[in-house]
């Protein structure tokens, strides 16, 4: 720690001299001092200021600042780094700087300056070290300083603990003045630079290098060393310190601050964040009544806790050279009850006497602390501390050990002054200033101010000095009587008559001329005293008083007895009506019965004597006045003063053109009378013809300014006292105020103090009297009413008592105000005292702020001129300001719901804090003072975070006790717990009926500020913080320790911890409290609450045991119903009961989720995507059940369709769950995966309604082959005649008859039983399965042996081959429908056709005909009617992936050309390499189709015997019955790939193009005596060749031919037209396949 002693010397600026009235501001390291403003462009100062500094990396920020009428501007700045300024013991002549305009930032600090200016400044920067002291002593108290701070450290609190707790940040140093730590008195007028001292400390806006600190630590933006609290890192030896020995309280009318430099516990503790105010910060005892049951153990802990300390502070006394003497030891460690007695607003059993020991840490400290000398360091001993700061501390050390030096009286009653007391040597808010006495050096120090108040501020600004100086009582007391027995406001008036002077002479108060009839004036016949008529109502000497004086002056001793006579009589009067009076002031002043009665005479006496025997000394100095008024044509005015004493009359220079002047004169007068006035007043002095002429006709010739007339009767002591300058007459322009000091020495009489002191020690001793003593603590509010009930303090006779003195020793009403405002400071928390304070605290704000049009005089200007003292009201409103802001921020202890008057109590308290806040605003003029809806608002908060700690804290017992459960736990089970969550619904319980208490009690109370604060809200937002974060903390600690226990102790440990359900409720609860409070507060408005984060593995989890449950419940469900046989619900539900019972539980689980409300889109997406998973695996649960044991049920009656319906009303359900789960708004994810699930679940029901339909298969084919028989017998032509035509229909009737009987009975029962969508399903399937089994059965019937033998092998057993026809060979005879069966067939379709319609009540037309089983049965019915070559040619054109899907066919250029490697096709047999060559004769149109068999290559066959591969090579189209149509080459002997080069002609014809043409090449091997074996098929269409006309063609070879369903209809086709030689050979040909190897 270093001291920077900066001098600010005088400045140069650009510009004329009347626009600069400038002051100084210096900054550094959080603190702000300032200097006195000055006129003119080169202002000199000279003013020292003194920081002390911990950080060297940071700079001086020096602002210069023009004083405005409005606000101030800024005439430049100047930034010094700390590390550049010298270091000297020595002041130097100074630097000087430019001044700049602007400031450079990093980090939120200040780092240098920019632009310049033309203005400069002198400054006189340096480190220095500003006391010394024996090195010795220094080495002793670095050695002691050391020993406390290791022991410091094991402290049960420590400043580190409170720091992470809640951190608060210390500024490094704060702004006060040596008369804090009792350095001195109060400060004086006389010092230039006492208008600036706390005004800019305090209040102004505080600028620092760094981020200011949050807003519990230093709620207010503008604060002062008193305000807050601010760990130190140095801790000083604790017999240093002055520590309260006693507890404040409504009666305890001496309140102090503990200037604490030790004990970081009691530093770190703040009206916001201290463990103190956690603990007494409960719940008030309203509708909650949460206080009451930790009230009277938490009173006992505060008391046991601040006894203890008191107890190791007050430990050690020292001598008066400074060195330690512990002689005290063992008395100084008790503590007795003694202090508690007082206390009026603690519970009975509080009163009892209490002794009460040390914590063993505080003792631990007392024992080091107590060692012998012994222990002294050596010389070489290091010091822990910079030199400086030893210097620094060995200075407080000396002046703390000065001031234990103060005598005490041994007066118990009184308040301790001792080291034990609070705060020895500080001065009181009572206390006048020391007139003698210069102000001394303003000092910058850290300074820590621990408060301990209950009833009022708790400073020695509050204390009321007065009470202990017996000597001023006692002549207050003399001076109480004087007034009261012969009171002013009732003495007799004068008796005036209109009277007519003969010769000039002059008015007694005004000086005017008195001369004849023109200028008559009134005389009083009793005293003789003259004046205008004007001015008789402003001479208030009473008239018998005066009379007696000038009779005795004159001789006339006979009415000067009748006149003391009238006197004696008056004061016996007033002694015998008012006896109370003199009562109440000899108790005020503890004055013994007779004492009071020889007093009493002596008084009276002295009232008779009046100024026969009277003479002063009086010296008047008139220093300056304010506010002049302009009576000049130039706007200004030359002012000088006459001074006027009984006849003799003094005047001051005259000061040109200024409206402000400074005369500084002094003047000597004696005076005889006390009944004389002291006439100031002040002229504009002229030199012109008006005024010359003006001095011919009047005793005046210059302009009249103002003036104040003093009774001499009024002063005493030594004054400095500010009048306002009043009127003469109604004409007179007045303003502004004058400046006097005024010393009086009464002969006879000893110095005494001012009036001013003098009536404040009344007020104090009488306040005192009626509170303390009489009223038990208490303070009785007297009953008032009218404009001026302001003005009433007291009860009737005190009253008068304070009146009467003020009106006789002329006592302003606006300081009789003040000083009842300054002693109800100490008691401000008893009942009904804040609505006092802030109704005079307005009248006050008003009488300074009320500017009137004659008057330019600024309301800081006039409140400068207060006679109660400037600096000594402004520290008294900031000490209350801080009070009222501690006990705002503990407002449930302070003011309780439940107490109308309590209630009222806090208002008034708000209002109060708001007429400081007013008062710094106008009347201060302060730039920007503490908003007062912040200040209460930051003390709403503090108090909130007190009282959430502490109902979390104590949350089992409070919530027991408000809702009178019995229930006892053990103290582990009472707070958060992983295995129990029944602690957070209380804690929720407990927070709602704090914001409820807030919103509908406090709420009403507060709302001075209703844009700004509304309790209600504040209390919801910051116990929904703190909530939220302790609910996150442990919801995230849970999560953790469940994973940790799973994973590492087993499943077991599951059923340990807390159920998910639980969890669920907790979440319901906290959704509750967020939407109830929450969600409508400005600052969650627009956000995603967090909350369902902090569940969101809950219900995840709960979702994940639900399916579980929910595929149980499933299967139960199916179990039942299978029980019960699938029964249908009710006679118009046509599904059974597990669909529902399924459906329930799961609507049951979903309205659970959707019944959290979750606000976050995407953790309700997580959800939703969840529960869909769980959604799709229950119904495929259902469908897999229902699907394994559906065919079983085929075979009754209903049971089948129900089935099929349960699957349809799943569907159905699915739907309205998706609808339910958001619809179109559903996360994309969720809404995939039930439709997915809807597709999954409609396959199920098509695959239900096939496996149903197939069932009637057998019993369809028995219709459908009674159907073919009686077909069969139908015999007939095929024309259109009408008799054919009627043939046809009766026939089709015949033919359908079968099925007709069997559809009719089935149908019935499904139209019944099925859903209509489940209907239509099995109508489809039964409609598919008819036109099938029609088709299989008679349009197209299978082959026998026989028939096969006979149409296509003709002497060939090759049935082997016929591999597609051989699956529908039954022995059979051959059938071949004849023209008419085929219109009757035609007719029967129409038929069962409109049956399956059912006149719109089954299929729709349009499936019917497009559904490709009619399409199918109808094609092959056409076909029966086409010709072999019509046949043929669809083939070729239809089937186009005969071999090898229709790949792998190379072309090149010719046969020498060789394609590319690799046919691109899977598992080749071979391939055969063949040249096409296509001729269309130009004449007849006919093709001609030449084929060269070129080679066969890579033959694939196995054989034991010979292998005589050849090629066959066959043209399949229409029009070839009477062409060659197959080619043979020659055989080659076993080679694989052989060579043929042959060449064969095919003729096409003209009828048909190439395009309707295929070539069919065929590989196989000769056999003797045996069919030839085939190797492989190539197919190869002419429509490939035709484009280009010749090529070479490469043909991988297949192992068959594969066709479709129509080349398939078509061979089965041809296969029946047995007499056709081209239909048998093409039916041949393409059933031909690869025959089987040797050896596989």
């Amino acid at each position: 720690m270093s001291l920077l002693c900066v001098r600010v010397k005088r400045a140069k600026f650009q510009g004329s001299p009347d626009k600069f009235n400038t002051y100084v501001t210096l900054k550094v390291q959080n603190v702000k001092s300032t200097t006195v403003a000055v006129r003119g462009d080169e202002p000199s100062w000279e003013q020292d200021f003194m920081f002390e500094i911990s950080r060297l990396d940071l700079g001086l920020s020096v602002e210069v600042w023009n004083k405005g009428l409005i606000w101030d501007t800024m005439v430049g700045t100047v930034w010094i780094a700390l590390k550049t300024i010298r270091q000297s013991d020595e002041e130097g002549p100074g630097e000087w700087s430019t001044l700049e305009a602007e400031t450079l930032m990093k980090d939120d600090e200040i780092c240098g300056t920019k632009n310049p200016t033309p203005h400069k400044i002198l400054l006189d920067t340096r480190f220095e070290l500003p006391f010394d002291i024996p090195e010795e002593e220094a080495r002793y108290w670095t050695y002691k300083l050391e020993q406390i701070n290791v022991l410091g450290a094991d402290s049960e609190y420590s400043i580190q603990e409170e720091s992470q707790r809640k951190p608060l940040p210390s500024a490094a140093a704060q702004c006060c003045y040596w008369t804090y730590l009792g350095w001195g008195e109060q400060q004086t007028f006389e010092d230039p630079d006492s208008a600036v001292d706390d005004r800019d400390s305090d209040y102004r806006s505080e600028t620092s290098n760094s981020i200011p600190p949050p807003y519990h630590s230093t709620s207010q933006p503008n604060a002062s060393v008193h305000q807050f609290l601010v760990p130190v890192p140095v801790r000083l030896p604790q017999q240093l310190l002055l520590q309260s020995s006693s507890r404040d309280s409504c009666n305890d009318s001496m309140q102090s601050y503990d200037y604490d430099l030790d004990y970081p516990e009691r530093q770190a503790l703040s009206p916001t964040s201290s463990s103190r105010y956690d603990s007494s910060c409960n719940v008030s005892q309203g509708s909650s009544q949460l206080s009451e049951l930790d009230q009277c153990h938490e009173q006992d802990d505060d008391r046991r806790e601040k006894d203890s300390i008191h107890s190791c502070h007050s430990s050690g006394s020292f001598s008066r050279d400074g060195q330690a003497g512990f002689g005290e030891q063992d008395k100084a460690l008790e503590v007795t009850g003694e202090e508690e007695k007082g206390r009026t607003c603690e519970p009975k059993e509080m009163k009892e006497d209490v002794t009460t020991h040390p914590t063993p840490d505080l003792v631990l400290h007392q024992v080091h602390l107590l060692g012998p000398k012994e222990s002294f360091p050596k010389e070489n001993a290091s010091s822990p501390f910079t030199q400086a700061r030893a210097h620094w501390i060995r200075a407080v050390t000396k002046v703390r050990l000065q001031l234990q030096e103060i005598p005490d009286d041994g007066n118990s009653s009184l308040p301790q002054w001792l080291p034990e007391g609070p705060a020895g040597g500080l001065y009181g808010i009572d206390s006048m200033p020391d007139l003698r006495r210069k102000k001394p050096l303003p000092l910058v120090s850290d300074l820590s101010l621990v408060q301990s108040r209950k009833a009022g501020i708790t400073s020695a600004m509050a204390t009321r000095t007065s009470l202990k100086d017996e000597e001023l009582k006692s002549h207050v007391y003399k001076k109480t009587l004087q007034a009261l027995i012969y009171p002013i406001s009732c003495t007799t008036p004068h008796n005036f008559e209109v009277w007519t002077a003969t010769t000039p002479t002059y008015c007694y108060e005004c000086e005017g001329l008195l001369w004849g009839i023109a200028r008559q004036g009134m005389r009083c016949s009793e005293c003789g005293v003259k004046c205008h008529e004007k001015c008789q109502d402003l001479l208030n000497a009473d008239c018998l008083q005066r009379a007696a004086e000038k009779s005795s002056k004159h001789g006339a001793e006979d009415r000067t007895q009748n006149i003391i006579m009238a006197m004696k009589d008056r004061m016996k009067i007033r002694e015998r009506n008012k006896p109370e009076i003199f009562e109440v002031i000899r108790d005020v002043f503890s004055v013994n019965k007779v004492a009071h009665v020889q007093q009493m005479k002596t008084v009276k006496q002295s009232v008779l004597d009046g100024t026969s025997k009277w003479s002063a000394k009086i010296t008047i100095t008139v220093l300056c006045a304010q506010g002049l008024q302009a009576k000049d044509k130039t706007g200004s005015s030359d002012p000088y003063v006459t001074v006027q004493v009984g006849k003799t009359k003094k005047r001051t220079k005259t000061i040109f053109g200024n409206l402000n002047p400074v005369w500084e004169e002094k003047f000597h007068f004696e005076c005889h009378n006390s009944s004389d006035r002291i006439k100031v007043r002040v002229w504009d002095e002229d030199d012109d013809i008006k005024s010359r002429v003006k001095q011919r006709l009047k005793r005046e010739s210059d302009d009249f300014l103002g003036q104040t007339i003093i009774e001499v009767r009024t002063l005493s002591g030594e004054m400095d006292v500010w009048y306002n300058l009043e009127k003469r007459t109604d004409k007179s322009a007045v303003s502004g105020a004058i400046r006097l000091q005024i010393s009086v020495e009464i002969k006879g009489e000893e110095k005494v103090a001012p009036y001013h002191v003098q009536y404040t020690c009344l007020h104090e001793n009488l306040f005192h009297y009626l509170t303390d003593i009489q009223g038990s603590g208490g303070v009785r509010i007297p009953e008032a009413r009218g404009d001026d009930a302001w003005k009433v303090y007291f009860e009737e006779t005190a009253q008068e008592i304070v009146d009467e003195f003020a009106m006789r020793y002329g006592i302003e009403s606006i300081y009789q105000a003040m000083t009842h405002f300054a002693c109800l400071s100490s008691k401000y928390m008893c009942p009904g005292v804040p609505a006092v304070m802030s109704t005079l605290l307005a009248n006050i704000n008003a009488y300074y702020a009320h500017i009137t049009a004659s008057t330019n005089v600024s309301a800081s200007d006039r409140f400068a001129a207060s006679n109660f003292g400037k600096e000594r009201f402004v520290k008294l409103l900031d000490q209350l300001h801080n009070s009222l802001r501690i006990d705002l921020s503990t407002y449930r202890n302070n003011f309780p719901a439940g107490s109308p008057e309590r209630l009222q109590d806090l208002k008034s308290t708000v209002d109060l804090l708001t007429s400081i806040t007013f008062f710094r605003m106008k009347v201060q003029e302060l730039q920007s003072p503490p908003r007062a809806s912040q200040v209460v608002k930051d003390c709403v908060k503090a108090c909130l975070n007190s009282t959430y700690e502490y109902i979390f804290n104590n949350c089992h017992d409070l919530y027991s006790h408000q809702y009178q459960l019995k229930q006892e736990l053990p103290a582990e089970e009472q707070g958060p717990s992983i295995q129990n969550l029944d602690f957070w619904p209380k804690l929720i319980t407990l927070v709602v009926s704090i914001i409820e208490e807030d919103k509908n009690s406090y709420t009403l109370v507060l709302n001075q500020f209703p844009q700004e604060l509304n309790v209600g809200k504040v209390s919801a937002e910051v116990m929904w913080q703190l909530f939220a974060q302790d609910m996150k903390y442990a919801l995230e600690a849970s999560t953790v320790i469940r994973i940790r226990k799973v994973l590492f102790q087993g499943e077991h440990e599951k059923d340990r911890l807390c159920k998910s359900a639980d969890y669920m409720n907790l979440h319901f609860k906290v959704k509750w409290l967020h939407n109830e409070y929450v969600q409508d507060l400005p600052t969650f408005q627009g956000q995603v609450p967090e909350y369902p984060a902090w569940f969101e593995q809950f219900v995840l989890q709960w979702l994940d045991e639900n399916e579980d449950v929910s595929l149980e419940f499933l299967r139960g469900a199916l179990e039942r119903d299978k029980k019960d046989g699938f029964q249908q619900t009710s006679e118009h539900a046509l599904f059974s009961c597990s669909v529902v019972d399924v459906f329930t539980q799961l609507n049951q689980s979903f309205e659970i989720i959707r019944k959290l409300e979750c606000p976050d889109p995407n953790i309700l997406a997580h959800y939703m995507r969840r529960f869909a998973k769980t959604i799709g695996k229950v119904l495929m649960q259902y469908a897999e059940i229902v699907s394994k044991n559906f065919l079983a049920y085929c075979t009754k009656e209903k049971m089948p369709c129900i089935l099929m319906n349960n699957m349809q009303q799943l569907r159905v359900q699915l739907e309205k769950m998706f609808e339910a789960m958001g619809g179109k708004e559903l996360d994309p994810e969720a809404a995939d995966s039930l439709k997915e699930l809807q597709v999954k679940l409609n396959t199920v029901l098509d695959e239900l309604s096939m496996v149903f339909g197939n069932s009637f298969q057998v019993r369809i084919d028995e219709c459908v082959r009674q159907m073919a028989d009686i077909l069969g017998q139908v015999r007939g032509p095929g024309n259109a005649s009408p008799n054919a035509r009627a043939s046809v229909a009766q026939d089709a009737d015949s033919v359908l008859r079968p099925l007709m009987d069997f559809l009719d009975g089935n149908l019935t029962l499904f139209a019944t039983v099925c859903e209509k969508t489940v209907l239509k399903r099995v109508l489809k399937e039964l409609w598919r399965v008819v036109m099938t089994t029609m088709e299989r059965m008679i349009v197209l019937p299978p082959l026998t042996d026989q028939t096969g033998a006979q149409l296509i092998f003709t002497a060939a057993k090759e049935l082997s081959h016929l591999s597609k026809l051989k699956d529908h060979m039954v022995r059979e005879e051959t059938r071949s429908l004849t023209p008419k069966q085929c219109a009757v067939l035609d007719i029967a379709l129409d038929t069962i056709k409109q049956y399956f319609h059912a006149g719109g009540n089954g299929l729709k037309k349009t499936f019917l005909e497009k559904s490709p089983d009619l399409q199918s049965l109808r094609y092959a019915l056409s076909l029966y009617t086409q010709t072999t070559d019509t046949l043929i040619k669809t083939f070729v054109r239809s089937q186009t992936a005969q071999v090898h899907d229709g790949k792998g066919i190379r072309f090149t250029a010719n046969e020498d050309i060789r394609p590319e490697k690799g046919s691109g096709v899977d598992d080749p047999v071979g391939e055969v390499s063949i040249q096409v060559d296509l001729f269309t004769h130009p004449g007849t149109g006919e093709h001609k189709v030449t084929v060269k068999v070129v080679a066969a290559n890579d033959l694939k066959w196995q054989t034991a015997s010979m292998f005589r591969p050849f090629v066959e090579v066959t043209m399949v189209g229409p029009h070839q019955s009477d062409k060659k149509r197959k080619f043979t080459t020659k055989s080659k002997s076993n080679n694989w790939a052989p060579k043929y080069n042959e060449t064969f002609h095919f003729l096409l014809g003209n009828e048909e193009g190439p395009e309707t043409y295929e070539l069919q090449i065929c590989v196989k091997d000769y056999c003797f005596a045996r069919e030839d074996r085939v190797l492989g098929l190539a197919v190869m269409p002419l429509r490939d060749v035709a484009a280009k006309g010749s090529c070479a063609c490469w043909c991988p070879l297949g192992r068959k031919i594969h066709m479709d369903e129509t080349g398939m209809t078509i061979l089965r086709i041809l296969s029946q037209r047995s007499n056709d030689e081209v239909a048998r050979e093409f039916v041949k040909l393409k059933s031909e396949s690869r025959s089987m190897e040797e050896g596989s």
